[in-house]
């Protein structure tokens, strides 16, 4: 007898057209999911382990080697394509709309999170490389029950469905699901959609191919997964209180996402003010009057009627620069508008900074300091006396830009031929090569340097343990690059300065000579916008 011939694939609940328009739908919206989760991990991978180059490439490079690991294993799915794709959706979207949960829990309580980010990010490139396969399979499936056709048609329009989804995905990452719902909320919503998509297309268009027994096992998973998802939803307040205690301790009193950070004020009451930005503590009111006194009033040594401040939007370099009676008028150029609107309103950082946004010397620009002095530093303006740098430190990948040839190149442009500019460099003792590489980016500007450093640094730390290894940092200093147009300015303090807490003449030789003793040996290159070097 000759061999039977196989059975035809079973009815489909629509017509071959109708079905095939579904499935291309269904890659559609995995493939946006699929690079949210990636895009999410990226994101808060930077913001808890800093450095943004290194951990898009860590993500990326994991995930597309485990693509390829993942439409290899496929192959043992295909002949139970429907049930197989199944089940691998519910997984991707249990592990990616979980997994800025579990990272982020991570870091709060144990307090390194690299390897859990390199473990997520192989487990959803496992997932999103078996779509592929199995979808390929499923569309021909309907194709069979339909007209006969050239399957590398049938390729051509999963790949674009596929392209077009993640075009799409990536969009609604930075400008719906991030701005809306942030960063938990947001996952744990494209987990859900997700599991619906794929859920409803195989117990739907391809409930014929399952048994009984895969049926229900489908929509036991299905409605699990989205149970866990809805419950982690519901709790997601919950849990950021509670991380962010375990992160900055009991006293967190604001905590806010400005759309460009997030910003945090813990004591102020009933203990030291401190100020963490994107996890970082940025200010403590134990001792921020050193820094911003090393930082603002060496610089003030001379002419000071027009002062420009880049950053110090808490306003507590505005409180120094305003001591100073014969200030005519000081602008500060700060990037993010709920960090002066806190400086404005907090009544800790308010008294903290002395209310100086009430002083009408300050006018305040909402800009990137970068942008800001391309478009509105050009010639023409009157210069500055003195241009103060108060930015985030030169080792943050978002700042790179904030320390290069060419923003000291625009910086010199709207400085006085007799102005100074002074620059917040980073940790000496600790970084000591991207200290010396800020003063060697200044004197490749054309700019003349006098670098010092000040002891006794709390400020500028991550909170509580450090992101990668988990040890607990300990205070160390601050590197300031003061420089000038034709000489090196020299160190010291104006002749009307104010009474100052930690700053004198004999304290900043000191400082002069201290810094020089850690310089670095052999010539250090200067950074560029197309090289940089921290």
């Amino acid at each position: 007898m000759p061999p039977a011939a196989p059975a035809a694939p079973a009815a489909l609940p629509v017509r071959p057209r109708t079905g095939r328009f579904l499935v291309l739908g269904v890659v559609f919206v995995c493939a946006a999911c699929g690079l949210v989760y990636e895009l999410e991990l990226v994101a808060l991978a930077s913001y808890l382990i800093g450095d943004s180059v290194t951990q898009a490439s860590v993500v990326l490079s994991v995930m597309v080697f485990a693509m390829g690991i993942g439409s290899l294993l496929a192959k043992r799915l295909r002949c139970r394509a429907a049930v197989g794709f199944g089940l691998v959706e519910a997984a991707l979207a249990l592990v990616g709309g979980t997994s800025a949960l579990v990272l982020y829990a991570t870091f709060a309580w144990v307090g390194g999170a690299r390897y859990v980010l390199v473990a997520f990010s192989l487990a959803i490139g496992v997932l999103i490389g078996a779509e592929i396969p199995l979808l390929m399979t499923l569309i021909q499936r309907v194709a069979r029950r339909g007209e006969s056709r050239d399957t590398s048609g049938d390729v051509a329009d999963l790949f674009a469905a596929d392209y077009v989804g993640a075009l799409v995905g990536g969009l609604a990452f930075p400008f719906l699901l991030l701005p809306l719902f942030g960063q938990l909320t947001g996952a744990l919503l494209t987990g859900a959609v997700n599991t619906v998509a794929g859920g409803a297309l195989v117990l739907w268009l391809f409930r014929d191919d399952l048994t009984p027994r895969n049926r229900w096992l489908l929509v036991a998973v299905n409605l699990g997964v989205l149970v866990l998802l809805a419950t982690a939803t519901a709790l997601v307040g919950d849990f950021e209180r509670a991380a962010r205690r375990a992160v900055y301790g009991e006293g967190v009193r604001v905590a806010v996402q400005t759309g460009v950070q997030e910003v945090v004020l813990t004591g102020g009451e009933q203990g030291p003010l401190d100020l963490f930005l994107d996890g970082r503590l940025r200010v403590s009111a134990r001792d921020e009057y050193r820094y911003h006194e090393a930082l603002v009033h060496p610089a003030m040594r001379g002419p000071h009627a027009r002062v420009l401040i880049l950053g110090g939007g808490d306003g507590l370099a505005a409180r120094e620069v305003l001591r100073y009676r014969d200030v005519e008028s000081l602008t500060v150029v700060e990037f993010d508008p709920g960090v002066v609107r806190l400086a404005r309103t907090d009544p800790a950082l308010t008294a903290l900074n002395g209310g100086v946004h009430r002083d009408p010397r300050l006018r305040v620009a909402t800009a990137d300091a970068f942008q800001w002095l391309r478009e509105e530093g050009p010639a023409g303006r009157r210069p500055y006396d003195v241009v103060i740098s108060d930015l985030p430190d030169p080792g943050i990948t978002p700042s790179t830009k904030l320390y290069s040839q060419e923003f000291y190149g625009l910086t010199s442009r709207v400085l006085a031929d007799d102005g100074r500019l002074v620059v917040h460099a980073g940790p000496l003792v600790t970084r000591p090569r991207v200290f010396w590489t800020v003063d060697a980016t200044m004197r490749s500007a054309g700019l003349r340097t006098s670098p010092y450093r000040a002891a006794g640094r709390l400020s500028g730390f991550t909170a509580g343990p450090d992101r990668v290894s988990g040890a607990v940092a300990a205070p160390h200093d601050w590197g300031f690059v003061l420089a000038g147009h034709r000489t090196p300015p020299g160190l010291g303090l104006a002749g009307d300065a104010p009474r100052l807490r930690s700053l004198s003449p004999r304290v900043l030789g000191e400082a002069a000579r201290s810094a020089q003793g850690e310089r670095v040996r052999g010539a250090v290159p200067p950074s560029t916008l197309m090289h940089p070097r921290y």
